[in-house]
């Protein structure tokens, strides 16, 4: 019996840090992006396609 109670306390402790980290991650990332107007991010928009039919 120790070892299952081994084992809960690791899934236990996972449960309660795996969001933790999911958190602090995404929060991490949210204060990383770039914010731009509207037409900033349409130019942008434009230029990362690869429409072929654009370049001939």
């Amino acid at each position: 019996m120790p070892a299952a109670s081994g084992l809960f306390v690791v899934v236990l402790l996972l449960a309660l840090v795996a969001p933790l980290v999911l958190y602090i991650l995404v929060r991490n990332e949210r204060d990383r992006r770039v914010e731009t107007d509207r037409e900033t991010a349409e130019r942008l928009a434009r230029r990362d396609t690869g429409d072929e039919r654009r370049n001939r």
